[in-house]
């Protein structure tokens, strides 16, 4: 469907439409080249806030952890509520109002020099595990309505340390994106009667273009609305509203499926593939919000090489989001790509 030619996609999830112009990857680029990131790295860095027994900066000491560790952000975007200060002026032009939560960092593995790409399965699990955990627990306190799992990897996306970690930010309102998702779900949900997300992972396998991959329990896909080059959404095949829905074999299958993803992002380029992951699911609320099917983005910039990437400006920024290669092609190039990572291969 209109491979060469441009045309506009909705996205469904959000509202939202994005430009494609097939055509446009034809043109010559004399642009910005980044340089890709270094892939030798130590197992220990003694300079690293994150690796076990080194001092962060704060002055406290991490302990000698052998798996993941989860601390308190000593640089946190959001704070717990302050008395006396919950309170704003009642203006329609000039609206705010208190904002305050947890922020946290989840340290995946002891070694420095790791990334999800490249751990054992069972040491992804144990990330899975973690990132349930913290999701129901710090959902459960009064003053926290929405939980944020996310990671920025690579120096292009602002990650100031390679060491292998990921965030937790948890608000007491409901995020944009994850609101506007939630407003398409439930829409979706009364009009049609089924679960958005469920229809359309089903269309998805039964079309076959756009799956990267997949498992028992999870679908790797390139949406059909993707906005970035090799955007890809994780989902689960089952409805499930988040995390902790899934049992044990699911669990695994997880882990399965985001080893086999970031090999395959590495594969692309023979690089260590930049990208901003998140979770979005259910707010944590108290309520059962039937219309949410948990569900994974990961947003990476790179186009053509390890140093080229697509930029987000001018008509993106002013007009509509842009992409430069259609969905169904990003998802052939990365379901033939090896499972076998590049540095593993001898």
């Amino acid at each position: 469907m209109f491979d060469d030619h441009p045309h506009r996609r909705f996205n469904a999830l959000t509202g939202e439409w994005v430009l494609v112009s097939p055509h446009r990857t034809k043109r010559p680029w004399q642009g910005q080249q980044d340089a890709p990131a270094k892939d030798e790295m130590p197992e220990f860095d003694a300079g690293c806030y994150l690796c076990p027994g080194n001092v962060r900066a704060n002055g406290e000491v991490n302990p000698d952890y052998d798996g993941t560790f989860v601390f308190d952000n000593d640089f946190a975007a959001l704070l717990p509520p302050q008395s006396g200060r919950n309170t704003a002026p009642d203006d329609d032009l000039f609206r705010a109002e208190p904002e305050s939560g947890v922020c946290r960092v989840i340290c995946y593995s002891p070694r420095h020099d790791l990334s999800m790409a490249r751990m054992e399965r069972h040491q992804v699990r144990r990330v899975v595990d973690v990132w349930t955990e913290q999701y129901l627990e710090l959902g459960e306190r009064d003053e926290i309505g929405y939980v944020q799992i996310f990671e920025n990897r690579g120096a292009v996306m602002g990650c100031s340390n390679p060491h292998p970690h990921g965030q937790i930010w948890a608000s007491g309102g409901m995020p944009t994106i994850p609101a506007a998702e939630q407003l398409h779900q439930q829409k979706h949900l009364d009009e049609k009667g089924e679960c958005l997300l469920c229809r359309y992972v089903k269309r998805e396998l039964e079309d076959g273009r756009r799956i990267v991959l997949e498992n028992d329990s999870f679908v790797a896909l390139v949406p059909f609305w993707a906005v970035w080059p090799y955007e890809v959404m994780l989902l689960p095949r089952q409805h499930m509203t988040g995390l902790d829905g899934m049992d044990d074999a699911c669990r695994d299958d997880l882990a399965d499926a985001l080893v086999r993803l970031g090999v395959r992002y590495d594969n692309l380029f023979q690089a260590s593939f930049p990208y901003s992951m998140g979770i979005h699911q259910r707010p944590s609320d108290g309520g059962e919000h039937p219309e949410w099917h948990f569900h994974f983005h990961y947003y990476p910039p790179l186009l053509r090489s390890a140093s080229v990437r697509k930029f987000m400006v001018g008509y993106e920024m002013l007009a509509m989001p842009q992409r430069d290669i259609t969905p169904e092609l990003s998802a052939a190039t990365l379901r033939e790509l090896s499972e076998i990572h590049y540095l593993s291969r001898g």
